[in-house]
């Protein structure tokens, strides 16, 4: 698997690229379901798309990874490198999309290593993410991975109840 960066070129996502994303996105149904991100989960668009990326690589530090397989995109992570808040000092995974179509098969496991290597080479220390409480799925994958539950919380932007959880690189 190889991780590439994902940024606007003259101040625009490339189309074609998006248009991969959006189709990754829109193999994730049941978990756009539980997040509430879309108003419509089942038929995602990729004008939609674009807006959460664009939202997402909006906040300074953020990054927006993609991952392939012979390829093939099989999955993407937001990440930020900075919290905004002054009293957390951790990188977050704000979020790990694998395509629904090849659910456990490893990509996950995988695509999350290799964000937490990239923050370990940073000098990072640890990483943080926040799960979305009506996710119980998402919970045990991140447990399993080494993560540990710090606090509960909810979202800085939909105002969500999330468990917040914390891995040390070190």
């Amino acid at each position: 698997m190889i991780l590439e960066t994902f940024a606007p070129a003259d101040g625009a996502l490339p189309g074609p690229v998006l248009a991969e994303v959006a189709a990754l996105y829109a193999t994730n149904q049941a978990f756009f379901e539980l997040s509430g991100d879309f108003p419509d989960p089942a038929r995602i668009t990729v004008e939609q798309v674009a807006r959460a990326l664009a939202d997402e690589l909006a906040e300074e530090g953020s990054e927006v990874l993609l991952a392939r397989s012979g390829g093939r995109l099989v999955g993407l992570a937001a990440t930020l490198a900075h919290h905004p808040s002054d009293d957390d000092p951790d990188p977050w995974i704000g979020l790990l999309l694998v395509d629904a179509t090849v659910h456990r098969q490893g990509y996950g496991r995988r695509l999350a290593e290799l964000v937490e290597e990239r923050f370990r080479a940073a000098g990072r220390e640890a990483v943080r993410l926040a799960v979305l409480e009506n996710n119980p799925r998402a919970l045990a994958f991140w447990t399993a991975q080494g993560y540990v539950e710090i606090r509960r919380a909810e979202d800085r932007t939909l105002h969500r109840p999330c468990v917040v959880l914390r891995k040390p690189l070190r």
